[in-house]
């Protein structure tokens, strides 16, 4: 048998497959993964100002993205955006939710919020830290 590595200039196609095969890896294992994504968008007359993007699995949520445009900062609204998807993750009968961030972005935002910082990555990028943090549900 030949088995050869490639590079995959086009991200989609392969990372589906990928997906695939490892899903039906895990639910051979653990039994149904119940993956669910999330989206939750702040809006301003009809326009995308803000949002989080996520995903639930495994009894719990995972924060993948949190954007709020300059102007909309500081309103609360980032905080509107979390507890929503929260409250939307325990629907779903999600125990907790993790994330990742940067120290030059968010950590203090999150631990405000009751999220404690569960890892670390120092120097990624140069001169930061990239921090995992989680909170119970």
């Amino acid at each position: 048998m030949t088995v050869s590595l490639h590079i995959d200039r086009l991200y989609g196609p392969a990372k589906r497959e990928i997906l695939k095969g490892l899903r039906a890896h895990i639910a051979g294992t653990v039994g149904k993964v119940d993956h669910r994504p999330l989206t939750i968008t702040l809006r301003h007359k009809g326009k995308i100002v803000g949002g989080l993007v996520g995903e639930t699995f495994f009894g719990w949520l995972l924060v993948n993205l949190l954007w709020i445009a300059d102007q909309h900062r500081g309103k609360g609204f980032g905080k509107s955006l979390v507890e929503a998807a929260e409250a939307e993750a325990r629907k779903r009968g999600a125990c907790g939710v993790y994330l990742d961030t940067f120290s030059f972005q968010a950590p203090g935002f999150y631990e405000k919020m009751g999220y404690r910082e569960f890892g670390r990555l120092k120097e990624f990028p140069a001169g930061h830290d990239r921090v995992w943090m989680s909170k119970a549900l």
